[in-house]
């Protein structure tokens, strides 16, 4: 299950040959000999190993971790007596396999394994085993993700609402709205110390519903079902969707639960001491962008709406639009990542049309001829408005950040490389843990399928 390796006090290009050979992949490197030097070097320089640092040994799983173009191997490296994770990250490209990063802390590593990425597939089979070594690597992602990411979603399923009831009780805490504003479509419910928010589905939507015909319940749960299955770009939270389940009465606040009978009559039911869902979508707790705004110091809020941008580009990037860009279906992280998670506005974006008032004259009052069309309209132009960011000085750094989102040449731009059969190529390691930056790549950018 775990291949160890002692080390003579320091990393040598012979043992990271042997850290390399460790998935068995069927496919050549282009420069193996020379990917062991830099990875080696990197390794000695990032973790100050010499003589007053000495490194004792490195532990990887007897297995690839693979995702799209990639694979990981993951592991652990004692160094001065500490021990801390360890991960190389393998690109095929068109000459060969190479090194393109060497991760170190824990917190990348984490990204790495982020539920907003799709699922890694791992080459082992001892499934329970390989879960508890990451959760020593990654403690501080919930034991159900840890799951989830490698491929075992009905495990992660079963581990997730344990977690969820059995905090419930140790901290004899009560599900009730969460934190921010409701959505129209979802009532989301969760504790103060419960990592997740639990949703449901309103029979009808709230007076504030804007898309016209309200498709009924399956039509959201499909939305929430795709943008599991899909590459979610790094941008999208996953979510998990249980059918049929069973709750206590006793886990919701009364007045709460009154609520959801009134709001889901059709998906919720209550027979002696337990509450019935038909379904029931959980997914990780973020805090709402409104409410993170309302709260973070004017640098925190400056790099979450630089992210913002780059969220909203990551989803085109994967033919994802949000047609309801209100800044309340975006959330923020602990590390300060900014993630889309309401998806009931969901569509496809080769799907959408995009359209422009910009060539009318102010005061005009003529009917633009997209009035008329049927499907998903979408201006450009109104995205600021729509984010309702709450000050000049953060509406002006997102026209200077990502201006180019407000016009029609983007969007059409992409729907074009879409549809031409471009694929995205998603980097999910900081740019500074890379070897080289002769071949990097941007956060996500549209490559050649073929």
């Amino acid at each position: 299950f775990i291949k160890k390796y002692k080390a003579p006090g320091y990393m040598t290009p012979c043992l990271i040959k042997k850290i390399l050979a460790v998935p068995s992949i069927n496919a050549r490197f282009k420069n193996i000999s020379n990917d062991a030097n830099v990875v080696s070097k990197r390794i000695n320089k990032e973790l100050q190993i010499g003589e007053k640092r000495d490194l004792k040994f490195i532990e990887v799983v007897n297995a690839g971790f693979y995702r799209n173009r990639g694979a990981y191997i993951v592991g652990a490296i004692k160094v001065n007596g500490k021990t801390g994770p360890i991960a190389l990250a393998l690109l095929n490209r068109q000459d060969g396999v190479q090194v393109d990063s060497v991760i170190l802390r824990e917190s990348t590593l984490s990204h790495v394994f982020s539920s907003t990425l799709a699922n890694l597939h791992v080459t082992e089979k001892r499934y329970h085993e390989l879960v508890k070594y990451l959760s020593r690597l990654m403690p501080t992602r919930p034991l159900g993700e840890h799951y989830s990411t490698i491929g075992y979603n009905h495990v992660g399923k079963l581990v997730v609402m344990d977690q969820i009831t059995s905090g419930l009780k140790s901290k004899k805490e009560f599900l009730d709205h969460a934190p921010g504003p409701q959505g129209s479509v979802v009532l989301g419910f969760t504790s103060p110390s419960t990592d997740f928010v639990l949703k449901i589905i309103r029979d009808h939507p709230t007076s504030q519903y804007k898309w016209g015909k309200f498709e009924g319940k399956e039509n959201v749960l499909s939305k929430y079902r795709s943008m599991h299955k899909k590459n979610r770009s790094g941008s999208m939270l996953d979510n998990i969707i249980y059918s049929n389940i069973w709750l206590p009465c006793k886990m919701f606040k009364e007045s709460f639960l009154t609520e959801i009978l009134r709001e889901a009559n059709m998906s919720v039911s209550v027979t002696g001491d337990d509450v019935f869902f038909s379904h029931l979508i959980v997914q990780r707790k973020l805090i709402p962008l409104p409410l993170f705004l309302k709260n973070c110091t004017p640098e925190e809020a400056e790099k979450v709406v630089i992210r913002l941008g780059q969220c909203i580009r990551n989803n085109a990037a994967t033919n994802v639009f949000n047609k309801d860009l209100d800044g309340r279906n975006y959330g923020v992280s602990p590390l300060r990542f900014v993630y889309l998670f309401d998806y009931d506005a969901v569509e496809v974006l080769t799907d959408v049309k995009v359209r422009t008032n910009t060539h009318l004259e102010d005061g005009e009052e003529e009917i633009p001829d997209w009035y008329f069309e049927d499907g998903t309209i979408f201006l450009p132009e109104e995205i600021e408005a729509h984010l309702r960011l709450p000050n000049k000085g953060l509406r002006r750094l997102f026209r200077e950040a990502h201006g180019e989102l407000l016009s029609v040449k983007y969007w059409t731009k992409m729907q074009g490389l879409i549809n031409e059969g471009y694929v995205p190529r998603v980097r999910t390691y900081p740019r500074t843990t890379q070897l080289s930056l002769k071949n990097d790549e941007a956060n996500l950018s549209l490559t050649p399928k073929y």
